[in-house]
């Protein structure tokens, strides 16, 4: 497969959850960098730029929360996608990731990744420039309850 040139951050603390998934996407053309821990994933963070971050949440030391949230100030578009083997979390600082998903699907989650990689798409009116419009006033829809 050719390379996509995307560079991907993915951190667990589980080296047989992170070595499969580091091996997955590099097949699939990205660039992989590995972090085990908070601290590590954001050095690295700060030294790469990366164009996506897997992130565990349960990790020694900080939580995927808390890196989310340094990663967030750090970066405000980039997607964070928090891979968990928890059901439901709560946790305020999660605001901070793009989406969460569950450990165990991989495919799932190179889905994902790809869709949230791919650059929007423009719609041939949002090309059209803003002259071509009707001058006639836009139909207006009211919703009675």
């Amino acid at each position: 497969m050719a390379e996509n040139q995307f560079a991907i951050l993915c951190v667990d603390d589980e080296p047989a959850v992170l070595h499969p998934l580091e091996i997955m996407l590099k097949r699939r053309g990205f660039h992989v960098v590995t972090a085990q821990d908070g601290p590590s994933a954001i050095e690295l963070f700060r030294q790469i730029k990366f164009h996506a971050v897997i992130l565990d949440y349960s990790m020694p030391g900080m939580s995927g929360g808390e890196v989310a949230q340094v990663l967030r100030q750090e970066n405000k578009t980039v997607p964070i996608i928090l891979h968990t083997g928890y059901k439901e979390l709560d946790d305020p600082l999660l605001e901070n990731v793009t989406c969460a998903l569950p450990k165990g699907s991989l495919s799932f989650l190179i889905t994902k990744l790809n869709d949230l990689l791919q650059p929007a798409e423009v719609t041939p009116a949002a090309e059209a420039p803003a002259e071509a419009e009707p001058t006639t006033p836009a139909a207006q829809s009211v919703h009675v309850a």
